[in-house]
């Protein structure tokens, strides 16, 4: 079923660019992991920037959307979930930019042998954003596949939780200091929580598309 966006052109050309912004942050959110990781410090800033200025691009987005909703006083019936989907979205390019800044401030010193989990993990993260991101989007041009993309959310975010625990006991297992294991293992956690923001909105998009559907 095809949301109200058909008779709202404008509105539909904001809401397709904010939902692209956040799925390209994630990809980008995941080259900066690798980037940081084999110590390609320039990339990993470029991208730093990157997801900065996609955040800011991000918010004044949703209070364009928000301002078209109440002045053109579009979907008054569907407003508030509309508003409340692209909020709580907004919250996870905001998790990635918060830890890509972190990673650029502490520069946690990472073993290589812990590279290839800890890009495993935000492969896993990104990907768990993406499924996200085709969920919003069938709740506006195809509501009957929403849960599919929610199920795609949760596997990922299961996949970044498992490989995270995995990470974290092969840290604890080696002989380094424990405040320096401590201190990578909170970067896992961080990178790995970007999965949990996103598992957390796509449980509030699957009680507004049952909204939608009764």
């Amino acid at each position: 079923m095809v949301f109200f966006l058909k008779k709202a052109k404008q509105l539909k050309a904001q809401i397709d660019e904010f939902l692209d912004i956040i799925s390209e942050s994630a990809l980008i959110f995941e080259k900066a992991i690798r980037y940081y990781l084999n110590n390609e410090r320039e990339e990993f800033v470029q991208r730093l920037q990157k997801v900065t200025e996609n955040e800011r691009k991000a918010d004044e987005l949703r209070i364009a959307i928000e301002r078209n909703l109440y002045i053109n006083t579009l979907i008054p019936e569907s407003r508030g979930d509309v508003l409340g989907i692209l909020e709580n979205t907004d919250n996870v390019i905001d998790k990635m930019k918060e830890t890509l800044v972190h990673f650029s401030i502490e520069c946690p010193e990472i073993k290589k042998e812990f590279n290839a989990l800890f890009n495993e993990v935000a492969n896993s993260s990104a990907q768990a954003v993406d499924m996200l991101i085709n969920g919003v989007r069938a709740f506006f041009n195809e509501l009957e596949a929403v849960n599919n993309h929610i199920h795609k959310v949760h596997f990922y975010e299961k996949e970044a939780d498992k490989l995270a625990e995995k990470l974290k006991r092969e840290i604890y297992s080696t002989d380094m200091d424990l405040s320096r294991k401590l201190h990578i293992s909170y970067f896992v956690t961080n990178v790995e929580k970007v999965s949990d923001y996103a598992k957390d909105v796509s449980e509030r998009l699957a009680i507004y598309t049952i909204k939608r559907q009764i």
